[in-house]
C-alpha cells in the first residue's frame, strides 16, 4: 500500500477531515474518503478518527491508499501522441473529443484504453476505471496529461499536486474584452445547487485559485493563458463564466451564440512537475490544435 502524509494548514483549522482530504485532489470523491476514513486508511497524529473529525492547524495526516481492484478495461490500440515517457511516468497530448478514463455506459474510446494498449504497466491506486491516472482534462479540452506507471511515481505526483507544486498553464478563448492584464480567481467550487450536473462557486466549495494573463483582446472576445493553482472540475470554466467572461463554445458554462467551435475553446499547453524518481523538474509544452490556431486566425482578421 501507498501512503500520502501532510500537514494541516491554518485555512483548514476546525474544518472536517473528510472535506479537507477530498479538497486536495480531485480524483478523490468525498464518498469514496469518507470509506477510506471508515475502513481505518486515515490517520490524524497516528490515531485513527471520524469523517466528522474537526481538524487542528499542524495535525499531521496520513493516508495509507488502498490496494486496487484487479483492472478490468480493455486495452484498445490507438495511435496516442506521447510527449515523454520512462520507467515511471507518461506524458499526452490528449486530443479534444477523447474522454479520459471509462464510466459506466462509456467503456471503450477512453485515453485509459489508449494507454493499457500502450504500455501494460499502469498505477493502480484509482482503482479499476482510472489506472495511471493522477489528473484529468474535460472531453472537449485539449492538451497535456502526466500518467503515473508505477504506485511510487503516482504517490509523489499525488503529492506535487495536493502540493501545488505542479505547473498547469491553459490557453482559452473567452467572451467579452478583459481591461486589465492580469488576474487572480480566488472562489470555491462545488456542485450547482440548482444543476447537480455542473459545477459553481459556492460557499460551501472547494477552495480553487486561477491566475490569468491576457495575450490578445479582439472587438468582442479575448485570447488568455490561465495557470492552475488548484485542480477542481471545470475549474476554468467555472471561473471564468464566475468573472462573466465566459468560455467561447462551452455548451455547459457559455452563451449559445458563440465561436464555431465543437467544445470550449480550451488547451492545457504547459505541464511541469518534478520527476518521481530523480527529482529533476521536467516541463512540456504542447501547440494549440489547428481548429484553435483557425479561430484566432478568423478573430484577428476580423478585428
Amino acid at each position: 500500500m501507498d501512503v500520502v502524509t501532510f500537514h494541516i494548514e491554518e485555512e483548514y483549522d476546525r474544518e472536517r477531515i473528510d472535506k479537507v482530504i477530498a479538497a486536495l485532489n480531485e480524483e478523490w470523491s468525498r464518498s469514496q474518503v469518507q470509506q477510506w476514513i471508515k475502513d481505518g486508511f486515515v490517520t490524524v497524529d497516528g490515531k485513527t478518527v471520524k469523517a466528522n473529525y474537526k481538524c487542528s492547524a499542524g495535525d499531521e495526516v496520513t493516508i495509507t491508499l488502498p490496494e486496487p481492484e484487479p483492472l478490468d478495461v480493455e486495452p484498445e490500440e490507438m495511435n496516442l501522441d506521447i510527449y515523454y515517457e520512462d520507467t515511471d511516468v507518461l506524458v499526452v497530448n490528449k486530443p479534444r473529443g477523447m474522454v479520459v478514463h471509462p464510466a459506466p455506459g462509456h467503456m471503450r474510446g477512453t485515453l485509459v484504453n489508449g494507454l493499457l494498449a500502450h504500455c501494460k504497466d499502469l498505477s493502480g491506486i484509482n482503482g479499476v476505471l482510472r489506472p495511471g491516472i493522477v489528473h484529468r482534462i474535460d472531453k472537449d479540452t485539449s492538451g497535456l496529461l502526466m500518467v503515473a506507471k508505477n504506485d511510487m511515481a503516482h504517490e509523489s505526483l499525488v503529492n506535487q499536486l495536493v502540493h501545488k507544486t505542479v505547473t498547469r498553464k491553459y490557453k482559452a478563448i473567452v467572451h467579452g474584452v478583459i481591461p486589465h492584464d492580469y488576474g487572480t480567481i480566488d472562489a470555491p467550487i462545488g456542485r450547482d445547487k440548482h444543476d447537480r450536473q455542473s459545477m459553481a462557486v459556492v460557499e460551501d466549495g472547494k477552495e480553487a485559485v486561477t491566475h490569468f494573463r491576457v495575450l490578445e483582446r479582439f472587438s468582442d472576445y479575448t485570447f488568455i493563458e490561465c495557470q492552475l493553482e488548484t485542480g477542481r472540475t471545470h475549474q476554468i470554466r467555472v471561473h471564468m463564466k464566475y468573472i462573466g467572461y465566459p468560455l467561447a463554445g462551452d455548451p455547459k458554462y457559455g452563451p449559445k451564440k458563440t465561436l464555431p467551435i465543437d467544445g470550449q475553446a480550451l488547451h492545457a499547453g504547459i505541464l511541469g512537475f518534478h520527476h518521481p524518481r530523480t527529482g529533476a523538474y521536467l516541463e512540456f509544452e504542447a501547440p494549440l490544435p489547428l481548429e484553435f490556431e483557425q479561430l484566432l486566425d478568423s478573430l484577428r482578421n476580423n478585428r
